[in-house]
């Protein structure tokens, strides 16, 4: 498998998607995490990676804000930059992927986190901040978004796009409904209404999700792919994805999105999805690395921005992906930040920094994505 031959993206680096046990974006778990990372001295243990890392002119406090998924990641991040770089702090503020867009188009924050690659008025917008140049999107790490489910006395539940998109969209409303029914022979499905689940803040999960009903179910889902606003009429909202995954685990007939790690912690059953496939697709990390191997480079230049195959009907591919990004200035970078922003993101998509990410349940980035993203961090000015 290959992200894509001109792009030289081998199968070997998108294979290193997949950690053996591990659970990708388990930091979306931690929504409600508040505990504060620890600064140098601290109780918490840091990681031996720690070490390794270079400081390089790094002072004072460095702020950024986004997406939840990478909480955790993040937490590990900083707790060892912090460790190794006296005297600095780095505050991630984990507000969901269109909060941190905004505060960094609002010049708020030196870079954001977000599961979605920034939209061209984004882009634009960021100009105004950057000054001599843009927002560019710096890949970190990937993996599946689950549908989770609580159906009594039914298990390994199978669903299509068609199927999903008229879920969440108010058009189906009962378990039994012939459609539900035909992908899952034999199952004894209730007569009960679907509680459907979606988030009630902005989300780069909302967006993927979107953007796989609209590629996969066109004439189910027609809404805006590109919102990271919940488009559709009716179901019910929770506040980032471990609202919706409480809300699902604590209503009998209810159904919802996140990231897989939610469903983990939770002990959510998850959806197989019917995609053309030989078999139905379970929502496993290896099952979403399939997925990525089909992605291109969209980006140019120091954007690395990625387009994702939602349409895939290769064999155990799970097509509900997603991959956060770093958001920074490719140019225009405020002269105060830029030389922490530069060692704090060096220290990220290091070998180090990546190493680390396995200790959070995460996978880290391809090798060759990596060696990209390397390249482009010390050119940020």
């Amino acid at each position: 498998m290959k992200l894509s031959r001109k792009n030289g993206l081998r199968a070997s680096a998108i294979g290193a998607l997949v950690v053996s046990g591990a659970l990708v974006l388990s930091a979306c778990g931690s929504d409600n995490n508040t505990e504060t990372p620890a600064k140098e001295g601290g109780a918490a243990k840091t990681s031996a990676a720690a070490s390794n890392i270079a400081c390089e002119g790094a002072k004072g406090q460095l702020l950024a804000a986004g997406s939840s998924a990478q909480k955790n990641a993040m937490d590990l991040w900083v707790k060892n930059f912090q460790a190794a770089c006296a005297g600095v702090e780095i505050n991630y503020q984990a507000i969901g992927s269109g909060g941190g867009i905004t505060k960094f188009n609002q010049g708020q924050v030196a870079f954001a986190g977000s599961d979605s690659a920034l939209k061209e008025e984004e882009v634009a917008e960021s100009q105004k901040i950057c000054k001599t140049g843009k927002g560019v999107n710096l890949p970190m790490v990937g993996g599946p978004i689950a549908i989770g489910y609580k159906l009594d006395g039914v298990e390994n539940l199978v669903l299509d796009a068609p199927t999903i998109a008229k879920i969440f969209d108010n058009k189906i409303t009962k378990w039994n409904d012939p459609a539900i029914a035909k992908l899952n022979p034999g199952a004894k499905l209730p007569g009960s209404t679907i509680q459907a689940f979606h988030r009630s803040d902005e989300s780069g999960t909302t967006q993927n999700l979107g953007k796989y009903l609209s590629k996969a179910a066109p004439a189910d889902w027609k809404h805006d792919p590109k919102s990271k606003s919940w488009p559709a009429q009716g179901g019910q909202a929770a506040n980032g994805s471990s609202g919706v995954a409480t809300a699902v685990k604590d209503a009998e007939g209810s159904i919802g999105y996140f990231e897989l790690s939610y469903a983990t912690a939770n002990k959510i059953s998850t959806v197989s999805v019917a995609t053309g496939a030989a078999a139905p697709v379970a929502a496993t990390t290896e099952n979403a690395s399939k997925a990525i191997a089909a992605a291109k480079v969209k980006g140019t230049g120091s954007d690395m921005a990625l387009s994702l195959d939602y349409e895939t009907k290769a064999d155990g591919a799970y097509p509900i992906v997603l991959v956060t990004y770093e958001i920074a200035c490719d140019k225009g970078n405020k002269a105060e930040n830029l030389p922490t922003l530069k060692a704090f993101l060096n220290y990220t998509v290091s070998e180090e920094g990546q190493k680390v990410l396995s200790e959070a349940g995460y996978a880290p980035l391809p090798a060759e994505i990596a060696a990209k993203v390397r390249a482009i961090v010390p050119t940020l000015s």
